[in-house]
């Protein structure tokens, strides 16, 4: 998928944005604080979130086999004895998972636990479900044939970047690229 988002009122600049289609999964190539403990792959359809489940995935072996009541039994658990903040996920395509954190490592977060724990599964569904995007900053270049009369145009690359994830997120920063792009003032020949 190629989609022009933003052209600079000129028309001389314009951003693309493009599938991610070499993301890497977040989980594995960057820090993070969060552990998953993942619960239902579908019999082995989808990969688990992660390959461990963390401090607590023993306390999850414990009470997983009650399929009724064990991910509120372990929630209530984590909560109450380690002070973790725990949320479900159950994506419409994905493994079903357990994401949590626990108190001491978000003390010096700077933002709410809870928002930072949502973001991290917010990020990692996105690679999942192939919402990664890269973004193209082009500038309209003019080209004149030396032995005629004969003009055309061609849209240059000046700026790339890739690994967003997320179509809004990408949006917004090829949009700030853009600004950027346009903004620069430019010097006199």
């Amino acid at each position: 998928m190629t989609n022009v988002i933003a052209t600079s009122t000129d028309g001389r600049f314009r951003v693309r944005l493009v599938h991610d289609e070499c993301a890497t999964n977040p989980r594995e190539d960057f820090d993070h604080l969060a552990h998953v403990i993942t619960i239902d792959t579908h019999l082995g359809y989808y990969a688990p979130v992660d390959k461990d489940g963390g401090p607590l995935a023993e306390a999850w072996d414990r009470v997983s086999w009650n399929r009724w009541q064990g991910v509120e039994i372990f929630t209530r658990w984590a909560r109450i004895f380690h002070n973790a903040i725990v949320i479900e996920s159950r994506p419409e395509r994905g493994p079903v998972s357990l994401w949590y954190l626990l108190r001491e490592d978000a003390e010096d977060l700077g933002m709410l636990p809870e928002a930072y724990l949502d973001a991290e599964r917010a990020e990692y569904e996105a690679w999942a479900e192939g919402d990664v995007y890269g973004y193209i900053v082009e500038e309209a270049v003019d080209w004149l044939r030396a032995d005629a009369d004969e003009a055309m145009t061609t849209w240059e690359e000046v700026d790339s970047c890739w690994g967003h994830y997320g179509y809004d997120w990408a949006a917004d920063a090829a949009r700030a690229a853009l600004r950027t792009h346009t903004s620069k003032p430019t010097l006199a020949a």
